[in-house]
């Protein structure tokens, strides 16, 4: 019975110690400069082991990405969680950002820079980083609405520009200041009774 038990430990151990470590990679080398014998030697497991666990270097890929979106997602929740208004909301959301760009190792968005990698139209990360952008513009809209801007929509896609821009040109500066210009330019596009952050 023991041996079967041990067995059966190692194999989620494996998997989220092969997942941790390529997702490490992937960020810090970039996805095709990331090869299975630099991942499963780093994490300690055969390629084999790899192999059985995410069936290609492709699964590995998606599942980073994954994990990559519902980290992301716990951590933004956590900004606006203490938020009362839709300006605050709003705010809180460059401020997230902002404090990404601030975070030791970064190196612009995870997702942005995978889509640039994954050259194949058919490669399974690409509809996660599809549904992850997607995400933040229905959160995006979502304060709108609850601001009172008269086309939510349009609203939205500015928003998402001025983050997305402002956090490119925040990791090419290395510098916060183009989030805080962007944060600025988004609440001036609030509605006066929405509520300032």
């Amino acid at each position: 019975m023991a041996a079967p038990q041990r067995r059966a430990e190692k194999g989620p151990a494996a998997a989220d110690r092969i997942l941790a470590t390529a997702s490490a990679l992937f960020y810090e080398r970039g996805i095709r400069a990331t090869g299975v014998n630099t991942i499963a030697e780093q994490a300690a497991v055969t390629k084999v082991t790899l192999y059985a666990h995410f069936g290609s270097k492709d699964g590995l890929v998606a599942a980073h990405l994954r994990a990559r979106n519902q980290r992301w997602w716990a951590e933004f929740e956590e900004y606006l969680a203490g938020c009362a208004t839709a300006g605050e909301r709003l705010g809180a959301m460059f401020e997230a950002y902002r404090a990404w760009v601030l975070a030791g190792g970064f190196r612009g968005c995870g997702f942005v820079n995978a889509s640039i990698e994954l050259t194949a139209p058919d490669h399974p990360g690409h509809a996660i980083i599809s549904d992850h952008k997607e995400g933040i513009r229905c959160c995006l809209e979502g304060i709108a609405t609850e601001a009172g801007c008269p086309h939510p929509v349009e609203a939205a896609e500015e928003w998402l520009l001025l983050l997305e821009g402002a956090t490119v040109t925040a990791s090419l500066r290395h510098s916060t200041e183009p989030l805080d210009h962007a944060r600025q330019a988004a609440l001036r596009l609030l509605p006066t009774a929405s509520g300032g952050p």
